[in-house]
C-alpha cells in the first residue's frame, strides 16, 4: 500500500533507542519528519543519518521533529545514537507493522534480487497528522536537499 500527500498518517506505536516509546499521537501539535531505513551503522543510512544530524537544527528551527525508524533492536539503536551521536529519536520496528502501514516495507531490488525489506522512505506529517510529503525510494545523496526544497526549510 503506498500513501499519498493528503492522506492521514497511520498511527504507530514503537520503542525508541534510550528506553522509551514514541508513537503518532506524540508527534501531535507539531510537525514531523519520520524517516523508514534498512538498517543502522551500514554505509548508506549512517550517511543518511549523520546528515540529518548536521542539519538538525533547521529542522528544530522549523518545529519539525525528526524520527527515525528501522527493524533494528532497541540496542542496535542504542549503539548507532552512541556512536554518531544523533540527536533525534530513533525508533525499532522489528514487526515491520509501521512500515508496512506507511508502504515502507515490501519488496526491493537488492543486487539483482527481488527481496523483502525496507524500502527507504521518508515522511512529513502535520501538526494535524496528515502527510504532507511522501517519498519512497529516497536517494540518500539528496535526502537533505529533497526535504529543504519540499518543506521551504
Amino acid at each position: 500500500m503506498k500513501l499519498a500527500v493528503g492522506d492521514p498518517a497511520p498511527a504507530f506505536d514503537l520503542p525508541t533507542a534510550g528506553g522509551g516509546r514514541v508513537s503518532l499521537d506524540d508527534l501531535r501539535g507539531a510537525p514531523a519528519v519520520i524517516w523508514f531505513y534498512p538498517a543502522a551503522n551500514t554505509t548508506l543510512c549512517t550517511t543518511q543519518a549523520c546528515d540529518l544530524r548536521d542539519n538538525h537544527q533547521m529542522f528544530v528551527d522549523a518545529g519539525y521533529r525528526v524520527v527515525g525508524i528501522s527493524p533494528d533492536p532497541v540496542p542496535e539503536l542504542d549503539r548507532f545514537v552512541s556512536e554518531q551521536d544523533l540527536p533525534y529519536t530513533l525508533a525499532s520496528d522489528e514487526s515491520h507493522e509501521a512500515m508496512t502501514a506507511y508502504g515502507a516495507w515490501g519488496e526491493k531490488n537488492m543486487y539483482g534480487k527481488l527481496v523483502q525489506g525496507t524500502i527507504r522512505s521518508t515522511f512529513a506529517i502535520d501538526a494535524e497528522g496528515t502527510l504532507t510529503l511522501v517519498k519512497y525510494r529516497v536517494g540518500t545523496p539528496k535526502h537533505i536537499e529533497l526535504l529543504r526544497t519540499k518543506l521551504s526549510l
